[in-house]
């Protein structure tokens, strides 16, 4: 079958445009489909019937029309952000044909003099602020898609709170348009009341001299995650991812999270990492939500509840690590079991209890133990000496891909 749908993106400057393609596919598709702001751009010479997008979102109109000529609306490029990529996964691509015009995110780097390669986008449409939090770094530049006209004075409060009020906002409405309007400032003082919901916002991040530095590698200072105690700390924790060594778009499985730092830790190393956190204390179910957010992974999913049992029918993961609970019974076991072949199980142990039942593991299934000793030093009188924190025994294995 040859391409009966066409997704057409338009900016705002309208019909007049369009190139030559899309204009004809425009003037050929028996049926427009789109929103009511992309519509409101025809004019009247296009015949084909319009329709809305339904409400709730969803792709059904299209698909229902399969082998008519069909055109789909959307915004600057359909394949960034947009609906293009959401019909790209559910029509085979012999049957769709993408025609972009400019994204706002190249319109606002063409603006403001930005190499786009060197600037992180972030879509704040739908989604959570927090997100945001992972991004932040003195010197870093950041476009954020935004979500309506609330979303600037939403964005500088959260870079007042965390620390990077002094960085250089720039809000730039209807790109490409006769409307076009550029507002800067800085996050500090950010007191525009009206902005227009089809925005863009610029961020050259300055952090605040007090504000903490927070790597996207592994072993996050302690004091940067609400905790009750029950933490792997920052050096353990370092080893530990090391061992997981996450990779795009791999999923884990924190069981024991206590306050989420390996899974939010994950999470930071890649915008595409996933996790799971198990945990059935509801005071840590509380740090774990307090923390994902605060450190900019909101995506990270909170299983409540207590493995095994708690394990079961959830998606199998890339990655397994153990913080707590291996000597309850059947724990081991079903990690093992729900661990993709070719997936790494990580188990950290402190007492004697738990260290034998990885000695054991260890004995019938091989990996690697590993015995981590940190110590510290502190004040002795007037004198120094290490203090040495509890030993972790580390057990580090490989699923054979035939298993």
């Amino acid at each position: 079958m040859t391409a009966w749908l066409t997704v057409v993106g338009i900016g705002e400057d309208g019909f007049k445009g369009l190139g030559k393609n899309a204009r004809r596919a425009l003037m050929d598709a028996s049926r427009i489909i789109g929103g009511q702001r992309q519509l409101d751009l025809l004019p009247v010479c296009i015949r084909g019937e319009r329709q809305l997008w339904p409400s709730p979102f969803s792709l059904a109109p299209v698909l229902e029309r399969r082998g008519e000529a069909v055109c789909v609306l959307a915004s600057g490029d359909p394949m960034f952000y947009g609906v293009g990529a959401s019909l790209a996964r559910q029509i085979p691509d012999a049957e769709i044909r993408v025609l972009p015009a400019p994204s706002s995110c190249s319109l606002a780097a063409a603006r403001l003099g930005w190499p786009l390669q060197d600037v992180h986008v972030l879509s704040l449409v739908a989604r959570p602020l927090a997100a945001l939090n992972a991004q932040l770094s003195s010197g870093v530049r950041l476009l954020l898609l935004s979500n309506d006209g609330q979303s600037p004075a939403a964005v500088a409060q959260l870079l007042r709170e965390r620390g990077f009020g002094a960085s250089r906002l720039s809000v730039l409405e209807h790109l490409g348009g006769s409307a076009e309007r550029r507002i800067d400032s800085i996050a500090n003082d950010w007191n525009e009341p009206a902005i227009a919901d089809l925005n863009v916002i610029a961020i050259e991040c300055l952090a605040d001299p007090q504000t903490p530095r927070l790597s996207r590698l592994a072993g996050l200072p302690d004091t940067a995650f609400k905790h009750d105690g029950q933490l792997t700390k920052r050096d353990v924790r370092a080893i530990t991812l090391a061992r997981l060594a996450p990779t795009p778009g791999e999923l884990l499985w924190d069981v024991g999270a206590g306050s989420g730092s390996i899974g939010i830790e994950w999470m930071r190393a890649h915008p595409s990492c996933r996790a799971l956190a198990i945990e059935a204390d509801a005071g840590r179910q509380q740090l774990i939500e307090h923390n994902r957010d605060a450190l900019g992974v909101p995506g990270l999913q909170l299983i409540r509840g207590s493995a095994p049992q708690a394990l079961a029918s959830l998606e199998r993961p890339d990655a397994i690590f153990i913080g707590g609970g291996v000597t309850r019974e059947g724990v081991l076991d079903t990690c093992w079991a729900q661990l993709k072949p070719g997936g790494r199980l990580v188990a950290n142990a402190v007492t004697l209890q738990s260290e034998m039942t990885l000695m054991n593991w260890r004995e019938h299934h091989g990996g690697e133990l590993i015995r981590i000793h940190i110590a510290q030093a502190q004040p002795l009188g007037e004198f120094d000496t290490w203090r040495q924190a509890l030993p972790i025994t580390l057990l580090d294995l490989v699923k054979p891909l035939d298993a």
